[in-house]
């Protein structure tokens, strides 16, 4: 069975991206005591994505996947984008920085009109295999920014996201739910459409 190193130390990301790819054997950063963390200083998400595969890939001698994802506000011209999980900087330190990030773009925003308040969830995945090629996909789940948070599920700007068509926020849907529509569903599902040919062409698979 192929072997895939999927760059975090999260474990229910690991078992996403292993119900997803099936038959392969996906392992977090965990089965790899001293691998490094990457910072985050490309300038787009499909750079950081990459940028933490290749780092992964090396360190391990394995195909490595790594994601990077955010929200883009319309009004904030795609803001907070690459910076999402920063997006408070220094007065979200010390703190609860998602509290912090998201009730800065909701003040950001206030003065928007309803219709006006538009939203993606970004996500961008790569896979890179020693010796062999790198791919990077990206997933997109549209919406808009609600004025007040909604539910306790999730993380980050899951409370005041609403899902284009949808009734209720990203945090007040089960995991299930939201794994069907997400941005980094819709990316490691198009991943995984990549990755056996990717493997063979390597001589992996």
């Amino acid at each position: 069975m192929s072997r895939i190193v999927l760059a975090t130390h999260n474990q229910g990301k690991v078992a996403e991206l292993h119900r997803i790819l099936g038959d392969l054997d996906v392992v977090g950063l965990d089965d790899f005591p001293g691998a490094p963390d990457v910072p985050e200083t490309e300038l787009t998400f499909e750079g950081n994505a990459l940028l933490k595969a290749r780092a992964i890939a090396a360190f391990t001698g394995l195909p490595a996947v790594a994601d990077d994802s955010g929200l883009c506000v319309d009004a904030l011209n795609g803001m907070p984008g690459v910076l999402s999980a920063r997006w408070s900087g220094r007065f979200g330190a010390g703190g609860d920085r998602d509290a912090a990030n998201l009730r800065l773009v909701l003040d950001q925003i206030a003065d928007v009109a309803d219709g006006r308040r538009g939203a993606s969830f970004v996500c961008a995945a790569a896979l890179v295999v020693p010796g062999g090629a790198e791919h990077c996909v990206e997933g997109r789940m549209h919406g808009t920014v609600i004025r007040e948070p909604r539910g306790t599920g999730g993380f980050g700007y899951d409370p005041v996201f609403l899902p284009e068509g949808g009734t209720r926020t990203t945090a007040e849907l089960t995991p299930a739910e939201k794994d069907a529509i997400s941005h980094r569903g819709r990316a490691f599902r198009a991943l995984a459409e990549i990755v056996p040919d990717a493997l063979k062409a390597a001589g992996l698979a």
